[in-house]
């Protein structure tokens, strides 16, 4: 069996989307990449199986040509867009889609989530960018595969770093996040859903004549500057060293 350890690491984060109510049903998915052989290959969840009734022997390997190189059953209907994401984005080690309820509810309203507190600070470098809708000459083209480019147009067009910023919303769909490993694009998976319900309701909470506008309520840049930097970078000051 390949990569027996990042098969671990994919089942562990696909069973975590479940457990952290990320995905109902089979919604979304989990992948990694190794890079270290002779052509880098991703390990990526099944088409529509269960997490619960998920092992390691299911799990599906390909290439970033979308090839299989080993596996039975079918891979995600997302195979194309992380093969992309990890084509374009070589620092990161692992991607988590998923449809979870308020940052999907964004996702389907066209709307990035603005830093409007220092939660959403100390984990994304700005808003959570969100990306143009496709053209139907995309959809009809490759859907997924143009899904996972419209996202690094949407990185590159904004010049935003996918380090700094560990997820994206897909106009009309549902939200992407990655990390260094398949268990870091989890907690960002879980942190984007969490801060795009506290987005939700402070919005909800400054509806009102004498209230200011979504666009003037985001936190002092210097404040949101702070809170990033204290977690991230060589002068960061939380946690352990």
């Amino acid at each position: 069996m390949l990569l027996a350890s990042l098969r671990e690491q994919v089942l562990h984060a696909n069973r975590e989307i479940a457990r952290r109510g990320l995905a109902p049903h089979t919604f979304g998915n989990a992948s990694g990449i190794d890079r270290s052989g002779r052509e880098p290959l991703v390990v990526i969840k099944p088409s529509g199986v269960d997490y619960a009734s998920l092992t390691l022997a299911d799990l599906v390997v390909a290439n970033l040509d979308g090839n299989i190189v080993e596996g039975s059953l079918r891979p995600s209907s997302d195979l194309d867009t992380h093969t992309c994401l990890y084509r374009e984005f070589p620092q990161i080690g692992g991607i988590v889609h998923t449809h979870s309820e308020f940052a999907t509810s964004w996702a389907q309203v066209g709307r990035p989530i603005p830093c409007l507190g220092t939660t959403h600070a100390d984990y994304f470098h700005g808003p959570v960018p969100i990306t143009d809708p496709l053209t139907p000459i995309e959809v009809a083209e490759g859907y997924v595969r143009s899904t996972g480019a419209v996202i690094v147009r949407c990185f590159r067009s904004g010049g935003l770093d996918p380090v700094a910023v560990p997820g994206v919303l897909v106009s009309g769909h549902a939200p992407f996040a990655w990390g260094t490993t398949p268990a870091e694009a989890v907690e960002h998976a879980d942190v984007l859903e969490y801060i795009a319900r506290l987005a939700y309701r402070t919005v909800l909470l400054r509806l009102g004549p004498d209230l200011p506008n979504l666009s003037d309520s985001e936190i002092p840049l210097y404040v949101s500057e702070h809170h990033y930097k204290r977690k991230h970078g060589p002068k960061a000051t939380y946690g352990q060293r």
